[in-house]
């Protein structure tokens, strides 16, 4: 037993056992049998009952070991020649052979002793103690080796056995060493490879430039010295195939034995294990070595981040210190020349943000691993830059308008200087004359005229205009301004009528005349009314008194604002939008199909639809009549003119608004026509996209004076489902705790559950590259992309499989009997927008698996494993909340699973 544990533990190999190997007592020649039965050959060896049991043991185990697990099932024939030794050589080699032998049996040829008398004692003993051998195979004594013949081949049989089979028993035992030492190299060079991209992948990346710098280079020596060991390891066992089909290249009538081409296939298959395990590791350091290129990148734009950044923080100081906003027009004209320097000097940081913003974007397009680092840093580059310049702009609109400011203060200051020395300039015995009088007012006079052009203009609208500069300090100074044009304002008016009153003495008396009343009494001033902005409620409530259907021609927005009506008025409204636009949907359908369907099959319109359109009606339009049928039916009678099924129930609802709700949740699974539809979209837009210029589509749409193209009316089922859910949630917010809210509730679920499962099987039409039909795989409960690992117990692991950077990106699948994973792929058709497909990459059976639902470490994890964790995937969401849905969707089928097994 601890022989066949050892064995089971490390199994023999040729140079364990080359000494006794060396001796022949046994041999595995090549041979077969007719059935391809390996041969093992007992050649005639004097001191066969003095070879120690261990060492026959090994010797048999291992000759039995090497030929294959096909022709080793088939049972082994045995050959022993004792032909020139004597009976009792015979018996102790059967008796061996039988209580040691570890293969399976077949049958046993002896050559019999050639001399008579131990002939005859052979043929006496064999039938004597033919049942103390306890074999179970027939033993066959052969008087000759042309006896031995008529069984096996000659072409099977070595020389020594009358055969045609060449056999060097030293090349034989090279061969073997040669093959089982090249499997050794195999071995110690996958699992080197193995562990060296473990130690690779464990590698903490460097924080800094040099140090990454350093790591790139070793990584590339190290990588470059093993894949110099691969090579040779490839080329040792080249040289050893080339060896063994020595013969066959030598002489062209050479054929290799089985056991030969057996070492053959061996031979190719470690070189084939050699060739799967150097491209394992050309994978692995490919995207390993991008990792480290990548890593260099990033530790390059963070150096450069940061120089920048230090140098964009002590611009946007340097513009924090720019507070003032000056006190006179010679200061704000320094300010704003230091505010133009600041701006220069901040020239040449900012491109440099900007630029290494552009490279931090190139390099998320490029797939970085760092996108989340690299893209905050982005957007703070382009944050402080337009900082900068809003500031900037800003800091010019506040120094502009403080230049104005102080100039305006300043002339208005200078003409208060110039009125004062005017006053103070007229002589006043020059004034007691009539003409020194007049002459004084004509001065004043063409002063004031100037009084427009340089005071201030009026107070409120000065302070609207620079309210936003206006500090504690410039106010101050503004009215003391203002203070001083008053009183010099008044000074004036003083001057003016003492002028007057000089200029207006006579020589003469003058008659007095009592003052004539005024010829023109003064016009009142009119009225200006302001009219009214909006509803007022007090209006609104009024006109509802007076028709009951005012709110419903209201819009929207007005009705949800005024939550003091009836709620019978929003559900009039709803009611009534939803009537209204069902007739006009009804009408499109029924445009589309009489003016576009139906004149696919007019013959004189035949010669305008293009090739690719041909026999395609049914892609382009869908299940778009069985759509317009159910919208169209009507009640009893086929006219045209009367209602629909549909729209008449929907119009019994306006007296009976809670019916609504029981209208859609009757109409459920008509409803259902149109995840038919939009599972057809796509080839509808891929069609369209090819054929949608043709002049058969112009002369459609010219006929029925269409502003839009066929391709906008064919989105309106879309649309109109959409519509009909919103129109469903606006009523159920007007009608809370009211009668009917539960129903509508219920409506309301059943059109998001007929949204949701369109918009799933717009999903899962996508799915390319699965064998097997979809549909078998029960109802589609949920689908969505996520962040997946694995960690596989199963196999051998290859080296691609050592460690992954970053996640997989697949996109799930839930049915109820089958979770599949795809991944996502994007592309452009013809500049269109990008259209999304699914390429199936692995699945696994619901009645199979398990979940955990907590991963340590990320409360957004959670795994799926496989027949006992010998699979399991490690599936990160989006968010928790999503994490916890798809958890309660897996843990029903689960549930489910088991209550039908019970």
């Amino acid at each position: 037993t601890d022989e066949i544990m050892q064995q089971e533990i490390r199994p023999l190999v040729a140079v364990d056992i080359i000494e006794q190997l060396h001796r022949q007592f046994a041999i595995l020649s090549g041979g077969r049998g007719k059935d391809g039965a390996p041969i093992i050959t007992f050649p005639e060896f004097a001191g066969f009952s003095d070879i120690p049991d261990e060492d026959f043991l090994n010797v048999v185990t291992y000759l039995t070991s090497i030929p294959s697990l096909e022709a080793a099932s088939i049972g082994f024939i045995i050959i022993i020649d004792r032909r020139r030794d004597k009976w009792s050589a015979v018996k102790a080699s059967l008796t061996r052979i039988a209580g040691a032998f570890p293969g399976n049996l077949q049958l046993v040829f002896v050559l019999r002793p050639s001399r008579f008398i131990q002939r005859a004692i052979a043929d006496i003993g064999i039938k004597l103690y033919r049942d103390d051998f306890k074999m179970k195979v027939p033993i066959i004594m052969l008087n000759s080796v042309s006896d031995l013949h008529g069984y096996i081949d000659k072409s099977q049989l070595t020389r020594e056995l009358g055969g045609t089979l060449e056999y060097g028993h030293s090349q034989w035992i090279h061969h073997r060493t040669a093959i089982e030492n090249f499997a050794m190299t195999v071995k110690t060079t996958a699992q080197m490879l193995q562990s060296f991209g473990t130690d690779l992948a464990e590698t903490e990346l460097p924080n800094d430039v040099q140090c990454t710098e350093e790591l790139l280079s070793a990584h590339t020596d190290h990588t470059q010295t093993k894949k110099d060991e691969l090579k040779l390891a490839v080329k040792q066992g080249a040289t050893l195939l080339t060896c063994i089909r020595e013969p066959v290249t030598r002489s062209a009538n050479s054929k290799l034995s089985p056991d030969e081409l057996e070492n053959v296939a061996t031979v190719e298959r470690l070189l084939a294990q050699l060739d799967e395990t150097e491209k394992a590791f050309d994978q692995f350091w490919t995207k390993h070595h991008l990792k480290l290129e990548q890593c260099l990148q990033l530790r390059h734009f963070e150096h450069d981040f940061r120089e920048v950044k230090l140098a964009l923080d002590t611009l946007m100081e340097g513009q924090a210190g720019f507070a003032d906003i000056g006190d006179s027009v010679t200061r704000v004209e320094h300010l704003l020349r230091e505010q133009k320097h600041l701006e220069e000097k901040g020239q040449e940081p900012l491109e440099k943000a900007q630029s290494l913003a552009l490279h931090g974007e190139q390099l998320i397009q490029n797939n970085h691993y760092a996108v989340d680092s690299i893209r905050p840093k982005c957007v703070e580059l382009r944050r402080i830059c337009d900082d900068f310049t809003n500031e900037t702009k800003k800091k010019y609109d506040i120094l502009g308008k403080s230049l104005e400011l102080h100039k305006q203060l300043d002339k208005a200051s200078q003409w208060c200087e110039a009125g004062i020395y005017l006053l103070a300039s007229q002589a006043v015995d020059k004034c007691q004359s009539q003409e020194g009088a007049e002459t004084a007012l004509v001065e004043i006079e063409k002063f004031l005229v100037t009084a427009k052009e340089h005071q201030l203009s009026n107070p409120k609208e000065f302070y609207n205009q620079f309210d936003m500069i206006l500090t504690p300090e410039i106010k101050a100074n503004t009215q003391r301004i203002l203070q001083k044009l008053e009183d010099v304002q008044e000074m004036f008016d003083k001057r003016q009528v003492s002028l007057k009153k000089l200029a207006a003495k006579q020589t003469r008396p003058v008659q007095p005349v009592a003052p004539h009343p005024e010829s023109s009494p003064k016009r009142a001033s009119p009225k200006i009314t302001r009219p009214a902005v909006g509803f007022l409620v007090r209006d609104i409530n009024r006109n509802i008194q007076g028709n009951p259907y005012f709110l419903s021609h209201l819009p929207v927005w007005a009705v949800g604002k005024h939550s003091n009506f009836p709620p019978f008025f929003f559900f009039s409204h709803i009611i009534n939008e939803l009537i209204e636009t069902e007739r006009v949907y009804v009408e499109e359908l029924q445009s589309i199909i009489e003016g576009y369907a139906s004149e696919m099959d007019n013959p004189s319109l035949v010669h305008l639809i293009p090739a690719a359109l041909q026999n395609k009606k049914d892609v382009l339009f869908g299940n778009l009549p069985e759509i317009y049928e159910f919208h169209n039916r009507h009640v009893g009678t086929p006219l045209r003119s009367s209602l629909s099924i549909f729209l008449k129930e929907i119009e019994n609802c306006i007296e009976n608004p809670e019916l609504l709700a029981r209208c859609f949740l009757k109409r459920k699974e008509d409803l259902q026509i149109y995840e038919k539809y939009c599972q057809n979209k796509p080839r509808s837009e891929a069609l369209w996209r090819q054929c949608g210029d043709s002049l058969f589509f112009q002369e459609c749409q010219r006929k029925l004076d269409h502003k839009l193209s066929l391709d906008a009316y064919l989105l309106k089922p879309v649309q109109r489902i959409t519509k009909y859910q919103l129109l469903l949630k606006e009523m159920l917010k007007c009608s809370k705790n009211s009668e009917g809210t539960a129903e509508l509730e219920e409506a309301l679920a059943t059109m998001l559950d007929i949204i949701k499962s369109v918009n799933d099987s717009m999903h899962q039409v996508a799915i390319t590259g699965y064998e097997g039909d979809v549909a078998e795989l029960g109802k589609l409960l949920m689908q969505g992309s996520f962040n997946v690992w694995t960690d596989h117990k199963k196999g051998h692991n290859k080296v691609k499989d050592l460690a992954r950077f970053k996640p997989m990106q697949r996109h799930l699948f839930l049915y109820t009997k089958m979770l599949l994973f795809c991944k996502k792929r994007e592309e452009n058709t013809d500049g269109h927008e990008k259209t999304a497909s699914y390429s199936f990459k692995n699945s696994l059976k619901m009645s199979t698996v398990g979940i955990t639902e907590n991963v340590k470490g990320d409360n957004k994890k959670f795994e799926i494993w496989y027949n006992g964790r010998e699979e399991v995937y490690i599936i990160q969401a989006s968010s928790v909340e999503l994490k916890n849905t798809w958890i309660s969707e897996i843990r029903k089928v689960l549930t489910g699973q088991l209550e039908a097994c019970r």
